[in-house]
């Protein structure tokens, strides 16, 4: 039985990162991942969307899953998107996940082709049974073009491998239908950052995104905040948070700027994403960097 308490809390998208040669820096990911857990968030996922996953090649993918393992231990959950155009590599990457002790697997539809729900039932599924993991639908229609209705999530559901749900998709109402379809006993991941609060409230029980790594802190405090119904002060928070996620979406690229707050507040060079990506200069980020120091210090002296 899947214990589902790890992965209740708030959860880094974890950004990929590349030495001068663009070739996967497994040192400085570990660096992040232990920075991370440090700070107090529940755990990460690996090769998401943040994670540039559709941009590396299966290799490297396992390459980063098995780095961030090493660097979580086993008090520190990991998740591992394992997605793929195919559902044959999907499989292969799941398996791996599963080798190297990762806690959880997720994965997208299938990307570019405009799939009928059985398709994606059936991708899915054939995923699902090539391991013993736990599996975490990823809902993020914006960038898949499939929405996951609450009627076919009731039904995946019922698949006890099955523990739960990373929503992307805008609407807040979703969670509370999908919550109704699920029941109580399925983790339903919030995935829209500037929505943390809305999402909660309306049946989330925990966070996946990508700017949480830009400031981790904040969004623990947020969690917290909810848990404990102080709901007037998570508003507050939440909306200083949004002014940063709005500073970041205004740059070049999202994954661009979050790479260089991170190098600026940790220490730890993220360096640039992978073409066609756009990068994103440190003078243009230093100004975010500094707005959440300013946010995360304003929170220590509470």
């Amino acid at each position: 039985m899947t214990d589902l308490n790890k992965f209740r809390g708030v959860f880094c998208a974890l950004n990929a990162i590349y030495d001068k040669k663009d070739n996967i820096d497994e040192a400085k990911i570990k660096e992040l991942v232990k920075t991370y857990k440090d700070l107090g968030v529940k755990g990460v996922y690996a090769c998401g969307s943040t994670g540039e996953g559709f941009l590396l090649s299966k290799e490297e993918r396992k390459q980063v899953a098995k780095a961030v393992k090493e660097a979580a231990g086993d008090d520190f959950t990991v998740i591992v998107h394992i997605g793929c155009a195919s559902t044959k590599e999907s499989i292969e990457l799941a398996k791996h996940a599963q080798s190297i002790g990762a806690d959880a697997i997720s994965a997208v539809p299938s990307v570019y082709y405009h799939l009928p729900a059985e398709s994606v039932n059936l991708h899915w599924q054939s995923i699902i049974r090539s391991t013993d993991m736990p599996f975490i639908i990823y809902n993020i229609p914006q960038l898949t073009g499939f929405n996951l209705s609450p009627e076919m999530l009731g039904e995946l559901a019922k698949n006890e491998k099955i523990i739960g749900v990373k929503n992307s998709a805008e609407p807040v109402y979703l969670m509370e239908r999908y919550r109704r379809a699920a029941g109580d006993h399925f983790i339903i991941f919030n995935g829209s950052d500037e929505q943390f609060v809305g999402g909660r409230l309306m049946g989330a029980d925990a966070g996946i995104g990508g700017t949480y790594g830009c400031m981790p802190e904040l969004f623990v405090a947020l969690d917290n905040l909810v848990n404990e119904n102080r709901i007037d002060e998570a508003k507050q928070l939440q909306y200083k948070i949004n002014d940063c996620i709005f500073d970041l979406l205004a740059c070049k690229s999202l994954y661009g700027a979050a790479k260089q707050v991170i190098s600026i507040r940790f220490g730890i060079d993220c360096g640039q994403p992978r073409s066609p990506f756009l990068p994103v200069s440190l003078e243009d980020a230093r100004p975010i960097a500094d707005k959440i120091n300013k946010y995360v210090s304003e929170l220590n002296n509470q």
